[in-house]
């Protein structure tokens, strides 16, 4: 990847009002899906009185995650590009679609969006605890890592086939819902050992609200060498030298 696709910003830029808009836009994006995905499983809780995980329990998991961030994606495209994630947001830099200052902006609103979404829940349930990631009895750091990187990689390819590709056409449309899919998927296939975050924000909020931070660094480190791992892949291999399109107000 030449290095000249990677951008600083200028210093300006943090505070144009298409990058505040597109920042806010990433806040309420976030806090609709962590609401939806931390809550379905904070009900699951309620309806089982804390009982143990269960195949339709991580399926119901998988759904509302999936709906959820087709949600999140749809409303914020046209705005900030979608990426309700700082993963995505870091794939995204390292294929030159934004700059890493406008990539902090949307950093800072995704987890502030995922701790008030957490917040929220916590009042909301009467003061239930919106429980961090972790992982399962004999799964080590090194298994989740190795999960969330390969996760998340499934899930920075499909934004980039998806969303990011100049020649993706009419492939586009369905960009909200292919990465929706993905992460259901995901979570299907991960869950039930570390959770499946794919997310850095989504473990946030929760880790924060609860302040419980065991292995937290194994849900932020495996979704950014995922991410760009996918966009080195994909933006060298797919798109190549010259094929981008100039950086647009939504980056994607």
């Amino acid at each position: 990847m030449p290095i000249n696709k990677i951008a600083v910003g200028t210093p300006g830029e943090a505070s144009h009002p298409d990058a505040i808009r597109a920042a806010f836009a990433e806040f309420f994006s976030t806090l609709i899906f962590v609401f939806a995905g931390e809550g379905s499983g904070m009900a699951f809780n309620k309806l089982t009185n804390n009982g143990s995980t269960t195949p339709s329990g991580l399926v119901a998991a998988s759904l509302a995650h999936a709906f959820a961030l087709f949600v999140a994606v749809s409303v914020g495209a046209n705005i900030s590009g979608g990426h309700v994630n700082p993963a995505v947001t870091f794939g995204a830099f390292i294929g030159g679609n934004i700059t890493l200052l406008r990539g902090i902006l949307y950093w800072i609103a995704q987890l502030l969006g995922s701790v008030v979404a957490c917040l929220l829940l916590k009042f909301a349930t009467g003061g239930w605890e919106t429980a961090a990631f972790s992982l399962s009895s004999g799964v080590s750091v090194w298994n989740a890592l190795v999960f969330e990187i390969v996760m998340t990689f499934g899930l920075v390819y499909t934004v980039y086939a998806t969303a990011v590709d100049p020649k993706k056409g009419n492939v586009g449309i369905v960009a909200p819902i292919a990465i929706g899919l993905i992460v259901g998927a995901n979570i299907l296939a991960g869950g039930a050992f570390d959770g499946a975050s794919m997310n850095p924000a989504v473990s946030f909020g929760p880790a924060v609200v609860s302040w419980s931070w065991t292995h937290h660094w194994v849900y932020w480190a495996g979704p950014l060498i995922g991410a760009a791992v996918a966009a080195l892949v994909y933006d060298n291999i797919f798109i190549g030298d010259g094929a981008h399109e100039p950086l647009p107000n939504n980056d994607f």
